[in-house]
């Protein structure tokens, strides 16, 4: 297996459908440039290019249309990012290989709480998004999804008083179950991109 991928940081960002992973990646890629940084983008899905190509309209002028790149795994996503990442792995390779001064690659994934979890040949650092939406007890239902990433987003905040969850909850059951932290975000209104992106630089950029 090729290891030129090693030449450049990469982090997985996973999560279930509607959780807000592609949003997220939307505020994160615009302020890592404006930290002086070359970004690279893998979106992963089943069949299609949809993802890819809704963020390279988004990047437009940010990141190099060649930056942003789908994936499409033919199976589950997290057979790409998990079981066999080596479709993923190539196309960080090409990325390298045509921008030798990359500095992070972003890659996102699908994937329900047992599933999005990230082979670390692939990610040197991982974040799990759920959204309130999905229940407030999702942090305490464990699983490796919420447990084993490096950092916990806890996304769609403003949808809580609708959906009746409690933000102060969920930030108690994550805290109990996890040794690692745990950020609670709305991308609608920019609300805590800015503690993401610290977690991230320290945790992989500037380790």
């Amino acid at each position: 297996m090729s290891l030129t991928h090693r030449d450049v940081a990469t982090v997985g960002i996973g999560g279930p459908v509607g959780s807000g992973k592609t949003s997220l990646v939307s505020e994160l890629v615009p302020k890592l440039v404006d930290r002086d940084l070359d970004v690279g983008v893998i979106a992963n899905d089943i069949l299609t290019q949809e993802d890819a190509d809704q963020l390279r309209e988004r990047f437009a002028g940010i990141v190099p249309a060649d930056l942003v790149a789908g994936v499409e795994t033919g199976a589950c996503p997290h057979t790409g990012i998990r079981e066999d990442p080596s479709m993923n792995l190539a196309q960080v390779d090409d990325f390298v290989a045509t921008h030798p001064d990359l500095d992070v690659v972003l890659i996102e994934s699908g994937g329900d709480n047992l599933a999005a979890t990230f082979n670390p040949e692939l990610a040197d650092y991982s974040l799990y998004v759920i959204s309130v939406a999905e229940g407030e007890d999702i942090p305490r239902k464990r699983g490796p999804g919420v447990v084993e990433c490096d950092l916990l987003v806890v996304n769609k905040t403003d949808l809580a008083p609708h959906v009746g969850a409690d933000i102060e909850v969920m930030e108690a059951d994550a805290r109990a179950v996890r040794d690692g932290p745990c950020v609670f975000t709305n991308c609608k209104d920019n609300e805590g991109i800015d503690d993401v992106l610290e977690h991230v630089t320290e945790g992989v950029l500037f380790a």
